[in-house]
């Protein structure tokens, strides 16, 4: 059975950026997802259909066919206030690395990379990590199905991502 809509895919991979390993998928713990769904990078899914178990791949996305370039306007200087919980500033948490799940003024859900902390502000960084980055792909397609129901995001809440439980990131 080849890649396409709507097919249940597992494979592995090796992200490589600026010549070191920043992802991993081998075949004890494999990639898996419903092709054509949007759950991964266009592009990839582009060079990875009609393939069949055991193809091998090796491709390069362009930082404007993966993550999008680095925008400096994504990072910016947020008053240090905002992150007060119960009027006290969890100093634990406002570490240079960690990843904060915050919300736009119009309620939006994003993740912000803490860059900065200084006195008064904490400089977040709201590019995607791998933003402005070639990304080396390379590995093996090890099954292919035709997709189940319980294949798909939101099975078990009917799509309805107000439950809050599905992990998904759609909400």
């Amino acid at each position: 059975m080849n890649i396409e809509k709507d097919t249940f895919v597992s494979l592995t991979y090796t992200l490589t950026v600026n010549g070191k390993v920043a992802d991993k998928a081998g075949a004890e713990r494999p990639l898996e997802f419903v092709y054509g769904i949007g759950m991964l990078l266009p592009k990839f899914e582009e060079y990875i259909a009609g393939k069949s178990v055991g193809d091998k791949f090796e491709f390069v996305l362009s930082p404007a066919e993966g993550y999008g370039e680095h925008v400096a306007e994504n990072v910016i200087d947020l008053p240090k206030n905002l992150f007060e919980i119960d009027g006290k500033v969890d100093d634990n948490m406002l570490v240079v690395g960690n990843v904060l799940p915050m919300a736009d003024h119009e309620g939006h859900r994003l993740m912000g990379t803490i860059k900065a902390v200084g006195p008064e502000t904490v400089t977040m960084d709201f590019n995607h990590p791998m933003a402005g980055e070639t990304l080396h792909f390379t590995g093996e397609i090890i099954g292919v199905r035709k997709a189940t129901e319980d294949d798909y995001p939101h099975h078990h809440c009917g799509g309805d991502c107000s439950c809050g439980d599905c992990n998904c990131g759609c909400e």
